[in-house]
C-alpha cells in the first residue's frame, strides 16, 4: 500500500500531540513544548481555525505530520504558506512520506494561488537541508530571524508609545 496524505481530524489529536513532542525531542528542546491537546483542538478545529494539519498514513498508521498556516507578502499582495512543523516518524523516513506531505502542501499552494511556500530549518539539520535542496528549495541565507518572548516581549509591550 502507498502513503496516504489527508487532513487531520479531531480523532487525530493524540497522534499530532505525540509527533509534536517527538519533534521537540529531535530538535533538542523537549521542555519547550507547553501546549495541550485542548490547545491543538482549538487551533485546528475551533470556531475560526488559522492553523492546519496534514497527516501521512500507511496502512492506517499515522507516519508524519505537516502543520502550516498562512503568511503574507506585501510585495506580492498575496498570502503564502508557512510550514511550521514537518515531522516523519524515523522508521518511515526515506520512503517518501515527507516528500508526499510536501507535494500535497505545494499542490494546496497552487490550488489557492499562494505564490510562496516557506519554512525554517535548524542549521545543524543537514539531512533536512539536503532533502529540501533536493526538492529545489532555496535557503534564504541573507535573512536573520528575530523573536521576542517572555520578559522581553512583556517589557516592550509595557513601554507604550
Amino acid at each position: 500500500m502507498s502513503v496516504v496524505i489527508r487532513p487531520a481530524t479531531v480523532g487525530d489529536l493524540a497522534d499530532i500531540f505525540r509527533f509534536i513532542h517527538a519533534l521537540a525531542e529531535y530538535e533538542k528542546a523537549p521542555n519547550e513544548v507547553l501546549l495541550s491537546t485542548t490547545d491543538l483542538e482549538q487551533s485546528f478545529f475551533g470556531v475560526n481555525p488559522q492553523v492546519y494539519c496534514l497527516l501521512s498514513e500507511l496502512d492506517g498508521v499515522v507516519t508524519g505530520i505537516a502543520i502550516w498556516h498562512l503568511n503574507y507578502s506585501t510585495w506580492l499582495g498575496k498570502h503564502g504558506m508557512y510550514l511550521e512543523d514537518l515531522f516523519v516518524d524515523p522508521k518511515y523516513r526515506g520512503s517518501g512520506h515527507g516528500k508526499a506531505l510536501l507535494v500535497r502542501l505545494a499542490q494546496i499552494c497552487i490550488e489557492k494561488d499562494y505564490p510562496r511556500f516557506q519554512w525554517w530549518v535548524l542549521d545543524w539539520n543537514d539531512l533536512a537541508i539536503d532533502f529540501y535542496k533536493s526538492l529545489g528549495a532555496q535557503p534564504m541565507d541573507e535573512w536573520t530571524v528575530f523573536r521576542l518572548t517572555g520578559n522581553s516581549l512583556k517589557k516592550l509591550a509595557s513601554e507604550g508609545y
